[in-house]
């Protein structure tokens, strides 16, 4: 009993922690340390007479998922910095938010977010990139401002991200414990993608409705960002260049050469060689750009090993293990107990990656045994840990509603949630009734 409080209170102490602005590199250890003491783990080597322990134990979760994705993570980063510093992010955002006008704010900040995001540009980078696009419509068109995160956010972290073919990382991890590649299951995927994006767009545009009806209206504020000028942007077509060159060499080197997750470091590497190289004359300082992005990786890829690290501590717990053996043995179909596992260690950790980082180890090699199509469980496994990942103390979730937005979770949280928890939930639920069909 005692452990199961420490990990359900663990999990909550880091989301409040989070929301109120803790720096997750000191509240994920510090709830580690909640679940750990009330899990029976010993804290250090002297302690543990040689088995688990604290310290050790959230380090080698920390130091193992940097050693695994640290140069994908550099690499998305410098990518995604070259495309922003260059101009190419705005000039592709600029021209879908362009043809979709005024009439569709939010379908093309929405559109102009999928595009960057499913051609590999870091979801960080897009909503800085986007943010000012989306700013300037919703004045426009006097929309309330506090759906932009929702906005940014559904464009980039759902049927995007999660979907066959997509060079984020939450569609290349199941590739290593499962062997498959980043179309698996694409057919399902396609039908997948197509329902969480026009129900998405349905209901956040009745959502906007309902508050516009009630009042709301667009707040203008004195540190507003000043506006933005389009007027020396590369051409839009340019721009779309180096994003189809990496979908298509992550494709040729994961579907026909099989090299697994390589094949992403290889695809973001031609990616960031052609940008630079299209480019060329568009940087002030190409060195302090990708000098930046280095800086940035870092911190992105620190703060999702913070989260392995707890989710690290957690899995060592009696209470997490009794689950775990709960939810494998669900009976029925392997799918079901597969997505309701990644649910419920994606919403412990607050990271999709990390999650799938914790749970197919342990997970991966049960349902393989058991019969379950690998494909199928790929797809289901990268929509699942879209959804419940987006928690309050997610990073992404934190840093757009707060840092680029400007927005509180009171807010601006409540529409993030029903589209990027609400809408991948139902998503997985449609995936696994469709594979069920034989899909």
């Amino acid at each position: 009993m005692l452990s199961i409080i420490g990990l359900i209170g663990g999990l909550l102490l880091l989301i409040i922690l989070t929301i109120r602005g803790m720096n997750i590199l000191i509240a994920a250890p510090l709830c580690a340390l909640l679940v750990a003491l009330c899990g029976g783990i010993p804290l250090m080597p002297p302690m543990a007479d040689g088995g688990a322990n604290f310290t050790v134990s959230y380090m080698t979760g920390f130091a193992g998922f940097l050693r695994d994705w640290f140069i994908v993570f550099l690499l998305g980063a410098m990518f995604g910095k070259v495309m922003e510093d260059s101009g190419a992010a705005d000039s592709v955002a600029h021209w879908v938010v362009q043809k979709l006008g005024m009439r569709h704010a939010a379908l093309a900040v929405i559109m102009a977010c999928g595009i960057l995001t499913y051609g590999g540009v870091s979801v960080f980078v897009v909503a800085f990139s986007v943010f000012p696009m989306a700013l300037s419509l919703f004045k426009e068109a006097n929309l309330p401002r506090r759906f932009i995160p929702a906005a940014l956010a559904f464009g980039s972290v759902t049927f995007t991200m999660t979907s066959a073919g997509s060079v984020e990382i939450q569609n290349f991890l199941p590739m290593e414990y499962l062997g498959t590649t980043q179309f698996a299951g694409w057919q399902v995927s396609i039908f997948v993608a197509l329902f969480m994006a026009s129900t998405g767009i349905w209901w956040f545009e009745k959502m906007m409705k309902r508050a516009v009806a009630s009042g709301e209206c667009y707040d203008e504020r004195d540190d507003d960002p000043e506006h933005k000028t389009y007027d020396n942007l590369p051409n839009p077509f340019l721009g779309l260049i180096p994003l189809v060159s990496v979908l298509g060499t992550s494709f040729y080197f994961s579907v026909i050469l099989h090299y697994g997750k390589s094949s992403l470091v290889v695809a973001l590497l031609v990616g960031l060689v052609l940008g630079i190289i299209i480019y060329w004359k568009q940087f002030n300082n190409l060195g302090l750009a990708l000098s930046s992005a280095t800086f940035g990786a870092l911190i992105a890829i620190s703060n999702t090993c913070a989260v392995v690290g707890f989710g690290s501590i957690a899995k060592l717990t009696p209470a997490f293990h009794e689950a775990l053996a709960y939810m494998t043995a669900i009976p029925g179909n392997g799918l079901i107990g597969a997505a309701v596992a990644i649910s419920v260690i994606v919403a412990l950790t607050g990271s999709a990656s990390g999650g799938q980082a914790i749970a197919l180890p342990l997970i991966a090699p049960h349902y393989l045994e058991a019969g379950v199509d690998p494909d199928a469980l790929h797809r289901v496994i990268a929509i699942t840990s879209g959804g419940l990942d987006s928690l309050p103390h997610n990073g992404y979730v934190v840093t757009t509603i707060r840092a680029i937005c400007g927005e509180t979770h009171r807010s601006a949280y409540l529409p993030v949630a029903a589209l990027t928890v609400v809408i991948p939930f139902i998503g997985a639920i449609l995936a696994i009734g469709l594979f069920a069909l034989g899909l």
